[in-house]
């Protein structure tokens, strides 16, 4: 850690075996988990805190001030997981006064050039491809994919499991499970590749695609929808999960696809 090249701040509190690169710059009031490599050029600045065993690639600027007119200078913070990546000129800003943080889960991939904004959330085991960009106040659960050059509209939530298609512009809330793609951006099929990668069952997909096929596929409205498989469909961690994302929507959810052919 004892890089003559590097800044590191009297007040920053770096743990053990910590590689810090030349040429990075590391503020006050920053702490780092064991085991993190920074690489060179990085600039980390007040509010950050950085898990274990995290790689921070060339060019990386974590907890910039937030480009929102209304921060006023409060102390706030960006918090990133354990064992996540964080790849060349990728930005993240900390928090304003709504939420205070933002956060990183664990084990997530930010690729090249992301951009993630003040006060957003994002769950572990998220991998956003090269240029993604969230806005402000962002949401994003747990085991969610973000293609290339995808760019998320402030305020949106993204339902785990989720997969958003290259090029997208997410303006909607997109519900947990599901692949969304074209323009506007629309329901077009669950994730089902992904979540047979990840442990789950015919059966429980089954269930998950007869879920969105009331609500993307019957001509309901959403409170219709909402109400029919309620009643119709057997109460599941996943059905409930679903339900609740739905109700729970600010925005609305994305429409459903049909094609004009």
């Amino acid at each position: 850690m004892n890089q003559p090249l590097a800044y590191i701040h009297p007040g920053a509190k770096i743990s053990k075996n910590v590689v810090v690169e030349p040429f990075t710059t590391i503020h006050n009031n920053v702490t780092i988990g064991d085991g993190t490599w920074i690489g060179s050029n990085v600039t980390i600045m007040e509010g950050a805190r950085i898990g274990k065993n995290c790689n921070i690639f060339p060019g990386a600027v974590i907890s910039a001030s937030p480009q929102d007119l209304k921060y006023d200078g409060e102390e706030t913070t960006v918090v990133i997981g354990d064992n996540t990546t964080i790849r060349e000129c990728a930005t993240i800003h900390k928090g304003t006064s709504d939420r205070m943080k933002t956060v990183i889960g664990k084990n997530c991939l930010i690729m090249a050039y992301c951009h993630i904004a003040h006060d957003c959330l994002v769950g572990d085991n998220c991998i956003f491809s090269n240029n993604s960009t969230l806005a402000g106040h962002v949401t994003i659960g747990d085991n969610v994919i973000l293609a290339g050059l995808v760019a998320v509209h402030q305020f949106v939530s993204v339902g785990q499991h989720a997969f958003v298609t290259g090029g997208s512009l997410v303006r909607k809330d997109v519900p947990p499970y599901v692949k969304a793609a074209r323009e506007p951006l629309s329901y077009v099929g669950i994730n089902s590749v992904g979540l047979r990668r990840r442990g789950f069952i015919s059966d429980k997909i089954r269930e998950i695609q007869n879920i969105y096929r009331i609500l993307y596929q019957k001509n309901y409205n959403n409170s219709q929808a909402v109400q029919i498989i309620e009643a119709e469909m057997e109460a599941t961690p996943e059905r409930d999960e679903i339900l609740q994302f739905i109700r729970d929507s600010q925005r609305g959810i994305m429409k459903g696809y049909f094609s004009n052919n």
